[in-house]
């Protein structure tokens, strides 16, 4: 006892806490420092007041005995109290030799560090008794924030699948939608592979024109180099004033000939660039529909990103039912550590209150969301419509610009063909004088 681990208190102290704490009523008032002398039956009654603050027994209790005694009933609770001091109560205090003599001849000093140990430990008890009310009142609080947010998440969870589930009178519109958007997509890129074709040819048209007018330029060459030598021929030569005038006026033919034929080819020519300068603003019109897809894929990639949007809602959903698990996993830890509970009126008033608060919250929080969701599926009943105006614009230009392409194309593929044909009789007749020249000459320098 020498060697304990707490305070031994003063009389006046134990007195005054063993009023306030542990008697009630009458006996408090009639307990003073002279019961503690000590008296025996003031002692036993002080005993017994502890066991039923700390243990709640019931008067009658203590007239039960433990089977150790080998009997049941006692008509003398002494022994009820030496048994729970003994093996329960007093060794939790640091008090180990604790016997049947310190109830029926207790000593002074004995009774003093015997109530000093006990009065240790109920100032400990009530220090765990508000740290455990605040755990509890903590627990009821996550208890009930658990509560709101499950509802909550499966409030959510509704919402979730309404949005992301179409209504079925929505349903074939948004099918016929994608189908047109399929539609579009596959004829503009038909358009566009007819447009590089288009470009192709022209562009195999102007190396081919390219290449006849160097032939042109090469005959003009030749055609000049020729007069030169008839003329230098004809200074050399002297012939009748007859023969030179029928080879004068087959030379003017001659020349007229391919004079008209120059002025065809120029005719041509500005044909072909009225053709080329048509396909330019063909050209054009489908850079125009070039752009008008690019609008429908920046559209397509914003329906993207709100998908996107869906998915990281459903990440943060996920996100939450993980810390609800957390908190399921804390309430379990809280309910094995909690071992005392507050009285049941205490609990039913703050639970009701809670609830109100809990509630009007709630349903103020559901009625915005209400609001926003409703605002939404206007703002996207709107976007549907005018995409579905869009889709409609844009169907009518792409026939349109289907007719005049066709029309353009039956045009040029005409003007190549006649062009074609009528080049290649211009090339047949200057072949033609090329050689009845050359034929001339060679008379010529042989007659010479």
């Amino acid at each position: 006892m020498a060697e304990n681990t707490f305070p031994i208190y003063n009389v006046d102290a134990i007195v005054n806490f063993y009023r306030t704490e542990v008697l009630t009523g009458q006996e408090a008032k009639h307990f003073t420092n002279s019961d503690l002398t000590p008296t025996p039956k003031a002692v036993q009654t002080l005993y017994m007041r502890v066991l039923h603050l700390l243990y709640r027994f019931r008067p009658e209790c203590h007239f039960m005995v433990s089977t150790e005694f080998n009997w049941y009933f006692c008509t003398f609770p002494l022994f009820n109290i030496v048994y729970l001091f003994r093996r329960q109560f007093l060794p939790v205090c640091m008090v180990y030799d604790f016997s049947l003599n310190d109830l029926l001849t207790p000593k002074k000093q004995r009774t003093l560090t015997i109530l000093s140990a006990i009065m240790n430990f109920v100032h400990f008890r009530n220090q765990r008794m508000v740290v455990m009310q605040e755990k509890q009142a903590k627990l009821r609080a996550d208890l009930e924030r658990l509560q709101t947010y499950t509802r909550a998440n499966l409030e959510m969870e509704k919402k979730i699948q309404m949005l992301t589930t179409i209504p079925p009178e929505q349903q074939a519109e948004a099918d016929e939608l994608a189908a047109e958007v399929a539609e579009l997509h596959a004829t503009n890129m038909h358009e566009l592979q007819e447009a590089n074709v288009l470009n192709e040819n022209i562009a195999e048209w102007k190396t081919k024109i390219a290449e006849k007018s160097q032939k042109l330029a090469q005959v003009k060459v030749d055609i000049s180099s020729l007069k030169e030598e008839i003329g230098k021929l004809k200074s050399q030569i002297v012939e009748s004033p007859e023969e030179l005038k029928s080879q004068m006026e087959k030379m003017r033919e001659n020349v007229r000939i391919i004079k008209n034929s120059i002025k065809e080819a120029d005719e041509r020519v500005v044909e072909l660039q009225n053709m080329v300068q048509n396909t330019t603003h063909a050209e054009a019109e489908i850079q125009q529909m070039y752009n008008l897809l690019q609008d429908l894929e920046s559209s397509m990639n914003t329906t993207k990103q709100r998908q996107e949007e869906y998915q990281e809602l459903t990440i943060q959903h996920e996100k939450v039912q993980k810390e609800l698990k957390n908190l399921c996993m804390e309430e379990g830890q809280l309910k094995r550590s909690l071992a005392m509970k507050l009285d049941k009126e205490s609990k039913q008033s703050i639970r009701r209150r809670m609830k109100k608060e809990m509630k009007e919250q709630h349903i103020q929080d559901v009625l915005g969301q209400c609001d926003q969701i409703h605002l939404k599926r206007e703002e996207m009943a709107n976007k549907i419509q005018e995409i579905s105006r869009e889709t409609q614009q844009l169907k009518a230009k792409t026939q349109n610009l289907r007719d005049i392409g066709s029309k353009e194309t039956e045009k040029a593929q005409a003007l190549f063909d006649s062009l074609s044909a009528s080049l290649e009789d211009l090339h047949r007749r200057i072949e033609m004088q090329t050689m009845d020249l050359k034929k001339d000459v060679v008379k010529m320098s042989a007659n010479f």
